[in-house]
């Protein structure tokens, strides 16, 4: 492979080879195991590729000035076993508030953090989602299919549905999150028609219910439904959103702005009926008297309110579109 620049610059062995033998532990039956934490035999990187790493990454820093830097670590690269990272994340900071008038609006993502580390480090978990409203500021990754592009994937018609990643979403908004959602692109950097149609079934959503989503914050309670008051626990760095696939319109996610509390059903119900048991009458969760319901995309729908919740009827089933998202107002 030729060396960068007409051989003036790095070799791409350099930048990528690590030319160090095998952890030990590593392989089952020719399988192989990925071990995420330091220790049981995994073999420790050369202080010269730990330099290496932070001297590229420093450069990417001062040449692009990024707002968001995302590793697919524990906590940072290197860590426990090197400062690197934890250097990485001090001159991102840094920079990034000489770039901004002494205001820091970099963001540095790390996978398992623990809860003093959350309050430096944005709290990644990769194709999941905690059960619980998260007081910091976190995120979800996920993607469509793989992480890379697959034509067995695409054969066996195995990508997420706009339904799925509409419920991921909602979700993960409701608990204080953002999604950070992959599209694999084939090997000319383009998406397939399936991807596409998903894109744009998900994209017709949004544009309609968008206001549920932006700008909005958590409410007192994330959700209702059996999947939110379940024990749903994360694995390792995640991996559990296969819980949240399944939601039916069972499954209600809030989220609020300044004049107004979203409720978003995850699924459209059959019976155009819904039951939202956090609004019931007398439940101190929200005492105020509810004057108006409307339905993005509709307007307003008819309601009633009982000591059993608050309930709303979709008059309409030609408006199936994913997910109803209903509008609050005192």
């Amino acid at each position: 492979m030729a060396r960068e620049n007409g051989g003036e610059g790095y070799d791409p062995q350099d930048l990528y080879a690590q030319n160090h033998p095998l952890s030990q532990n590593s392989w089952d039956n020719g399988a192989i195991h990925r071990q995420w934490a330091w220790g049981n035999g995994v073999c420790l990187p050369t202080q010269e590729y730990c330099t290496n790493f932070y001297n590229r990454t420093l450069d990417v820093i001062n040449r692009y000035n990024p707002d968001l830097l995302y590793f697919d670590v524990t906590v940072a690269p290197f860590y426990p076993i090197s400062d690197a990272g934890l250097k990485i994340a001090a001159h991102f900071y840094n920079h990034n508030m000489s770039t901004q008038k002494g205001k820091l609006n970099a963001v540095m993502f790390g996978k398992m953090l623990d809860a003093d580390q959350r309050k430096a480090l944005v709290w990644d978990v990769e194709r999941g989602a905690p059960n619980k409203i998260i007081d910091e500021s976190w995120q979800s990754c996920s993607c469509l299919g793989g992480w890379h592009y697959s034509t067995s994937v695409y054969d066996n018609n195995q990508y997420k549905s706009a339904s799925d990643v509409v419920k991921l979403l909602v979700d993960i908004v409701s608990k204080n999150g953002n999604l950070l959602l992959s599209v694999p692109l084939r090997a000319d950097g383009t998406f397939d028609e399936k991807e596409e149609k998903i894109l744009n079934e998900f994209g017709a959503w949004m544009n309609i219910n968008k206001e549920a989503i932006y700008d909005t914050r958590p409410w007192k309670v994330f959700g209702e439904g059996p999947i939110a008051e379940g024990n749903v626990q994360l694995k390792a760095q995640g991996f559990n959103e296969g819980a949240y696939s399944k939601a039916d319109a069972k499954e209600i996610r809030f989220t609020q702005t300044e004049k107004n509390l979203y409720a978003t059903v995850l699924e459209w119900p059959e019976d155009g009926k819904i039951l939202i048991k956090s609004l019931a009458e007398g439940n101190e969760l929200y005492p105020n008297k509810i004057s108006k319901v409307e339905l993005l995309g509709y307007g307003k729908v008819p309601f009633s309110r009982t000591d059993k919740g608050l309930i709303v009827n979709i008059p309409n089933k030609s408006l199936k579109n994913i997910a109803p998202v209903f509008k609050i107002r005192k």
